[in-house]
């Protein structure tokens, strides 16, 4: 969320950053919200200048009296009556013409970063760099489900029955291996400084708001009927939320922490063939790391972040490559964001497997989380956040680049010691 007063300062840039996004839509909301912090200002301004004066007219009752000026103390005593319903009036006004101000500030979207291309959708992102050579074995890799299920590794149907689509039963290797990637990713991210946490698996409804825009919130978020509470989507939710109006010392900057978490997703709309068995689901595990930081630190601590995913992708003998999010492709809430894709030896292309974001001070400013800073003045932080790694999907791209041609699946070096050192799985 913007500051009220950049907007009110910037107009044409407000409007060429909504044209940027394609969100053409929203491009009167600016002259909107402009007129109305116009309103606002000059409600406040009638109303000091009201009570001051009632305050003024109100000494001069004692005097009146003392005089026994009764008539003229009725005038006085009258008019501070109409002042005090004029106030009562222009408060009423005020606190409308604020939620709807904070409406308006909470849809328009924040400043991309100048380097972001400008594109219409993910259509238009811009590949930016490769990580390992892409390999197409000389035998048939199976669709990923198949797999799984050479190894009695998997149960859709049962799961079906139980919780309908977009749900799965993992068992045996398959499901040791799932567990085995998120401990090895805890773990690494651990060896490179970063806190471990274990976050709230549900979050406030004024978390939700703080650290995501409304069309994401409806897209992915399951509420609890009856309760102000939503289950996550992504652990970044309840560890953005973790800061929540606090003022931290700058001195204890930055904030790096990396969480595991269960996902839950309603995941909207219709998918194709490449999307079902365990890409698209409605639950999930996933380790994510967040930074909260100083805003001169936040371009270093992005590029930071996504070179994480690529080393631990890397470090599995899985090829990957990052993709430049382009400004339509951009939440509203994202500055900058960089999708790591990896390869997918079946398909013969890349697809996404984690998403790294900058959100500048925009989930800060809707959540109040404020540094203080050296000199004594305090400042908004930034946050971003990043995927470490996200199975089931995150099988996929393992268990198609270390398939052998019996069909046995390879166990990594580094995984080896969360699977009981085991180098190879097989067929049962």
């Amino acid at each position: 969320m913007l500051d009220i007063r950049f907007v009110r300062e910037n107009p044409d840039l407000v409007k060429q950053n909504i044209k940027n996004k394609f969100q053409f839509e929203k491009l009167e909301l600016v002259d909107k919200v402009i007129e109305l912090d116009k309103e606002n200002r000059e409600i406040k301004q009638e109303v000091e200048a009201l009570r001051a004066e009632r305050n003024k007219v109100s000494k001069e009752i004692g005097g009146l009296k003392a005089a026994g000026k009764l008539e003229e103390m009725a005038e006085v005593k009258k008019r501070i009556s109409s002042m005090g319903g004029r106030i009562d009036e222009l408060t009423a006004r005020e606190r409308t013409v604020e939620e709807e101000i904070l409406r308006i500030m909470m849809i328009i979207p924040n400043i991309i970063d100048p380097s972001v291309p400008i594109g219409k959708d993910d259509s238009e992102n811009v590949e930016v760099e490769r990580f390992g050579e892409p390999f197409v074995p000389d035998f048939p890799i199976p669709y990923h489900t198949d797999i799984m299920k050479s190894f009695d590794g998997i149960d859709l149907d049962s799961a079906g029955k139980v919780a309908g689509s977009g749900f799965y039963y993992l068992m045996g290797d398959i499901a040791r291996l799932h567990s085995a990637v998120i401990s090895y990713a805890r773990d690494f991210m651990i060896d490179r400084g970063f806190t471990y946490c274990v976050p709230p698996f549900m979050i406030h409804g004024n978390v939700v708001n703080g650290v995501m825009s409304f069309a994401e919130m409806d897209a992915m978020m399951y509420k609890i009927e009856g309760e102000d509470l939503y289950l996550i989507g992504t652990s970044e939710h309840s560890m953005i939320g973790k800061f929540i109006d606090t003022i931290l010392p700058e001195e204890e900057l930055p904030k790096t922490l990396t969480s595991y978490s269960p996902c839950f997703r309603k995941e909207k709309g219709s998918h194709g063939i490449e999307e079902r068995g365990v890409y698209r689901i409605h639950q999930f595990e996933k380790q994510e790391m967040i930074v909260v930081c100083k805003p001169e630190d936040s371009p270093m601590w992005f590029d930071k972040l996504w070179k994480n995913t690529v080393d631990l992708f890397r470090s599995m003998d899985i090829p990957v490559r990052t993709l430049e999010c382009c400004s339509g492709d951009l939440a509203d809430l994202k500055v900058k964001s960089v999708d790591v894709e990896a390869w997918s030896p079946r398909q013969q292309k890349y697809f996404e497997v984690g998403s790294c974001s900058n959100l500048g001070d925009a989930q800060a400013r809707r959540l109040k989380i404020r540094v203080n800073g050296e000199d004594g003045k305090k400042y908004l932080a930034h946050t971003l956040n990043n995927t470490v790694v996200a199975p089931p999907r995150m099988l996929i791209a393992f268990l198609e680049n270390n398939l052998n041609a019996d069909g046995s699946v390879r166990i990594p070096e580094v995984l080896r010691p969360y699977m009981g050192g085991m180098e190879v799985i097989r067929k049962k």
